[in-house]
């Protein structure tokens, strides 16, 4: 190491035997959110697949990644829709397009997914328009049934815009504590994790089940409900510290422990020191994800050396991570499950 180089931090040990998360379903290999994906995920040996939740005019929890469904399926083929697009303001930001919560669970179900990456993942786009959009109860009864012979698929999902939901006279919580409860989830050993971007959705959630919570967070940003300034300083010891009050865990990006090839940050540790869990996000493994030196050629859609990547996090103590690829990502973790 170069004279006056920072040190790298102390490697951490995980609190818990690390789990592989498929984020979004293998979304990675096909278009994500749909039956498909998620399957494809279990068949690689995720334990746990990741919907992100939000909800129809009717009150139905979907697993979409945004409300707003203009890039992920194919509502604008559709005329008889037309005249419901629209522009709103989401946390702060506006968006035009169509939204979820201006369809029935019925009218979202004559669309079809389609892929949101279709230059980084032309493979993916080839599915266009044969799954449908899933309803949560549809990804537990898939967990449920793959749930056998000892194995047992998790789900881990994500209440997204939950303040923004909530002001449209759709509050998230009490129907997705209900939902989760009649599958036969509330004790924090069931194999469920609720994760938010959020504070005060999460509060409210610590209040009302016993489930594990994650808190989501970004390198750059605050959440959405303004409960605290910033990420940032939701990082520091005393930040950390309030976290563990109401969270089993923290789901920080990947910057916020290693950024890109930087020198690691003392993230995991600092975390493991309050009892808090890691699950960073997002694995990928195009080009276009990854750091410099893990990258192959120069096409954004080559894939490059994300088993690298997932290593790296591993050493560093990590509890688990998400990955649009989990089966490289049980074959790592399975590996250095192996070697120790």
């Amino acid at each position: 190491m170069a004279q006056g180089a920072p040190m790298p931090p102390k490697q951490s040990q995980p609190l818990s035997p690390p789990i592989v998360i498929a984020h979004r379903g293998a979304s990675g290999l096909r278009p994500e959110h749909t039956i498909a994906s998620y399957t494809l995920a279990i068949e690689q040996g995720a334990d746990f697949i990741e919907p992100d939740l939000v909800l129809t005019k009717d009150n139905v929890f979907v697993a979409r990644h945004e409300n707003d469904i203009t890039g992920t399926t194919n509502v604008a083929t559709h005329p008889e829709f037309a005249a419901r697009r629209t522009t709103k303001l989401i946390d702060g930001e506006s968006h035009t397009g169509w939204f979820t919560e201006d369809f029935t669970l019925a009218e979202l179900k004559t669309l079809r997914a389609i892929e949101r990456l279709p230059k980084l993942r032309p493979d993916n786009a080839k599915y266009d328009g044969q799954f449908e959009v899933p309803t949560l109860a549809e990804v537990i009864a898939l967990a449920k049934r793959h749930s056998v012979g000892g194995r047992v698929v998790g789900i881990y999902p994500e209440t997204k815009h939950p303040s923004y939901f909530a002001g449209i006279g759709h509050p998230m919580e009490a129907l997705l504590v209900a939902q989760l409860k009649a599958a036969g989830w509330d004790k924090p050993s069931d194999p469920v994790f609720i994760q938010s971007f959020e504070v005060d959705n999460l509060k409210r959630l610590h209040g009302m089940t016993g489930l594990r919570l994650i808190q989501l967070m970004d390198a750059r940003g605050g959440p959405a409900d303004h409960a605290t300034p910033s990420y940032a300083a939701m990082i520091t010891p005393a930040g950390l510290k309030a976290v563990a009050a109401y969270a089993y865990g923290i789901g920080p990006g990947l910057a916020m422990i290693e950024d890109s090839d930087a020198v690691p940050t003392t993230l995991v540790a600092d975390a493991h020191a309050v009892g808090l869990r890691l699950h960073p996000w997002t694995f990928r493994a195009e080009n276009a994800f990854l750091p410099k030196s893990l990258q192959v050629g120069t096409d954004p859609a080559t894939h490059g050396h994300v088993d690298t990547a997932m290593r790296r996090y591993l050493a560093l103590g990590v509890d688990g991570f998400f990955t649009d690829f989990p089966g490289i990502g049980v074959e790592v973790r399975n590996a250095l499950k192996e070697k120790r």
